[in-house]
C-alpha cells in the first residue's frame, strides 16, 4: 500500500492536515485540558493518554479529561476555558515533526504549491501558523469553521483547490484520522495516512482505504516525481 506509484498525472498539489501531520500540538493541547481540569480540582491527564485523540480537539480532549462527570458543566464554559489557555499559550511546545521542513523545501522548488486544510478553527490557526517560519510559504489554508462544511466532507478540500486553481484529481491529500481520507477519496485526490500522527493504538489505518501508508513525512517524497 506504501509502494511509490508513478503515474502519468502531473502532480498539481499537496494539501496537508495541520494536527498530527504538520505540526505536534498535542503537548500544548494537552496542557489546555490540564489546565482546566486543574481548575475543577480534577486530576490531570498524562501524555500517553491525550497525544492519541489531540486531533480530536476541544471536544474530544475535555470528554477524555472529564469523563461521564462531563454532564454536570456546562461544556461551553469549559470548551471557552480550554481555548482561552490554548490562545495565550498555543505555541509552547508545539514544533514540526521531523522531516517536514524539508518535504515542503522540496516542494516549493519543484514549484507545487501546498496547503493546509484542518478542522482547527481558522483563527487558531492563524494565530498559531507565524511561530514556524517553513509554513510561510503555505498556497492556501482552510480552517475547520472557514465553510459551513468541514472534513470529512470533501468541500474544504475542493475549495482549496479552486482558490489556487489546481485539478483535484491531480492532488496529494495527507493526513492522520479517518476524516482526513474520507473527505480525501471524496475529493478524488490520492490519499496518504500520515502514521507518525495521532493514531490509537487499538485504531487500523489499514481499514480506511486510503491509497498510501506513509511512516515518515520524508516517505512522500518517492511519489514526487
Amino acid at each position: 500500500m506504501s509502494t511509490p506509484h508513478h503515474s502519468t498525472v502531473q502532480l498539481a498539489s499537496v494539501l496537508f492536515d495541520l494536527d498530527g501531520t504538520l505540526l505536534d500540538t498535542a503537548d500544548d493541547l494537552g496542557a489546555a485540558l490540564n489546565h482546566v481540569l486543574s481548575h475543577y480540582n480534577k486530576p490531570t491527564v498524562a501524555a500517553k493518554d491525550y497525544r492519541p485523540i489531540a486531533s480530536d480537539g476541544a471536544l474530544g480532549l475535555l470528554n477524555l479529561g472529564f469523563g461521564s462527570a462531563i454532564k454536570q458543566y456546562d461544556y461551553e464554559v469549559l470548551r471557552q476555558q480550554f481555548l482561552h489557555y490554548y490562545q495565550e499559550n498555543i505555541a509552547e511546545h508545539t514544533c514540526l515533526y521531523p522531516g517536514v521542513a524539508q518535504l515542503l523545501k522540496k516542494l516549493e522548488t519543484n514549484n507545487i504549491p501546498w496547503g493546509i486544510i484542518t478542522n482547527k478553527p481558522e483563527g487558531l490557526t492563524k494565530l498559531l501558523l507565524p511561530y514556524y517560519s517553513e509554513l510561510a510559504n503555505c498556497a492556501v489554508m482552510v480552517g475547520g469553521d472557514t465553510l459551513t462544511k468541514r472534513k470529512p466532507d470533501p468541500e474544504p478540500i475542493l475549495h482549496a483547490c479552486q482558490q489556487i486553481n489546481v485539478d483535484n484529481k491531480q492532488c496529494f491529500y495527507v493526513g492522520d484520522a479517518l476524516r482526513d481520507i474520507q473527505a480525501g477519496n471524496r475529493a478524488e485526490m490520492t490519499t496518504f495516512v500520515a502514521k507518525w500522527g495521532y493514531i490509537l493504538s487499538n485504531e487500523n489505518c489499514q481499514t480506511w482505504q486510503a491509497d498510501h501508508i506513509i511512516a515518515t513525512p520524508l516517505d512522500l517524497l518517492s511519489f514526487i516525481n
